[in-house]
């Protein structure tokens, strides 16, 4: 029913678009002057129709579900549910949904059965009121738009004024799911302080976050101290920062002045395409090629190597990191103003010169957003990490020993059935709120460097 509403929304909006625009022309031919041209006067038409039923769509499927399960639940025989406590009564519910979805398991209740029936049957009511409730919405909205044509109607302003409260209601939703997010890290990183002492977590030298299960189970005590976790993070952070930068940046800079036209336009879209291959494919290219080169190296030179190590996880997400170092810096350099490469080449200084001593510290500041776009990217890396470095928390600086990072230990403890009230789980909150804090101290460092050299070059 979805699919009709949206089916007979886009009918109704390119109706409303024509139906208007050509009462506008037809105004306009008989000699009456508009205000507004008559396209503006067709998207109005589409805005009214659209935003309303959109709005309607979306609040119906939102409410449908729990509306529709509290009568199914409250429809129940008289006495089906007494003595259960909510668990009891969600796995009820939950079977009853899968025996409506077709999923039949064993031989069902007989009220069960009804109820599945049931619910069947009020979804299919609810499908066709929305889309009853989505037409009037649509003819209200083309009969209202289609009143307004007028040569004195100022359709452009209303336009506007839809677009921007559009805009305004987007940049509060943003706001509002950030804030989310952040209380969500904190709340539930407060109650695994609650927990764990959090002295242990921000001090602690051992991850082990391996809880025993039942009282007397032995061996598995746990352990919550990120260091280990931290320090793996960061040292195939460096490892990718240290080879991605000076490799993006050169590139960046031969392309910008030193390469020729035919050869730039080979080079860069080919550079580009390294950003549009998925990372699983780097951690395939990192397990099977890369790890192995590397062990086969170490055992030439007789340097122990780790089956899984940092280098080559760090190595091949500094090929991922390339492509956004080298465009950011490009992009920075072409937007340095043509009077400064010019006066520099004029007093004398080689192209060389120009470009170490005016144009790259000009751009500095695209350079240094470039950067932090692929150590957040670094930071936030799981794959080709899961894949290649391992899920051993170890406090090395070794980048041939294996280590693991925050985010992948916040996909392991989150998978599986851990009661989401263990220490273990709620470990991935504090992890998550670490490395927001992390993260959020280096846009600010680079946010005063980028302020202080543009100040300069302003």
């Amino acid at each position: 029913m979805t699919g009709i509403a949206f089916a007979l929304l886009l009918t109704a909006a390119l109706t409303g678009y024509m139906m208007n625009r050509r009462a506008a022309l037809a105004l306009r031919d008989g000699g009456q002057r508009l205000h507004s041209v008559g396209m503006f006067h067709g998207l109005y038409a589409v805005l009214a129709v659209v935003v309303p039923s959109v709005v309607v769509i979306l609040l119906w499927l939102m409410l449908q579900a729990p509306v529709i399960n509290a009568m199914v639940m409250s429809g129940l025989p008289a006495g089906t549910l007494d003595g259960l406590d909510s668990g009891a009564r969600q796995l009820a519910q939950a079977e009853i949904q899968s025996i409506a979805g077709g999923r039949i398991f064993g031989s069902p209740e007989s009220w069960k059965l009804d109820a599945a029936e049931r619910l069947n049957s009020l979804r299919g009511l609810s499908g066709w009121l929305m889309v009853a409730v989505v037409a009037l919405v649509v003819a209200a909205g083309l009969w209202l738009t289609r009143r307004s044509v007028a040569p004195q109607f100022r359709a452009r302003q209303a336009v506007e004024r839809i677009v921007l409260g559009l805009m305004i209601f987007c940049s509060v939703i943003a706001v509002f799911v950030t804030v989310g997010i952040v209380l969500s890290l904190v709340f539930e990183s407060i109650r695994f302080f609650q927990m764990v002492p959090i002295t242990e977590f921000l001090f602690g030298t051992r991850w082990e976050p391996q809880i025993p299960i039942r009282a007397d189970q032995i061996a598995a005590d746990g352990a919550f101290g990120w260091l280990p976790v931290l320090l793996g993070t960061l040292v195939i952070t460096f490892v990718a920062i240290v080879i991605s930068v000076p490799v993006g940046l050169m590139s960046a800079i031969y392309l910008n002045e030193f390469a020729s036209p035919r050869f730039r336009a080979v080079a860069k879209p080919m550079l580009e395409i390294l950003a549009g291959i998925p990372t699983v494919v780097y951690g395939f290219f990192a397990i099977l090629t890369v790890a192995p080169a590397i062990r086969a190296w170490g055992a030439a030179l007789g340097i122990p190597v780790a089956p899984n190590t940092a280098l080559a996880a760090g190595g091949v997400m500094a090929i991922m990191l390339i492509p956004f170092i080298s465009s950011f810096a490009d992009d920075a350099l072409s937007a340095v103003p043509r009077s400064l490469r010019d006066g520099s080449m004029a007093l004398g200084a080689t192209r060389s010169e120009t470009m170490l001593k005016v144009l790259f510290p000009a751009a500095v500041p695209g350079i240094v957003g470039g950067v932090l776009l692929a150590i957040s990217r670094a930071i936030g890396e799981t794959m080709i990490v899961v894949m290649a470095a391992g899920l051993i928390a170890k406090m090395t600086i070794n980048p041939l020993d294996s280590v693991t990072t925050v985010t992948v230990q916040i996909v392991t403890l989150l998978i599986g059935d851990t009661e989401f009230d263990s220490p273990k789980t709620l470990a991935a909150f504090a992890l998550g709120l670490m490395l927001f804090i992390l993260t959020l101290l280096i846009n600010i460092v680079a946010l005063r460097v980028v302020r202080k050299y543009r100040e300069l070059y302003d």
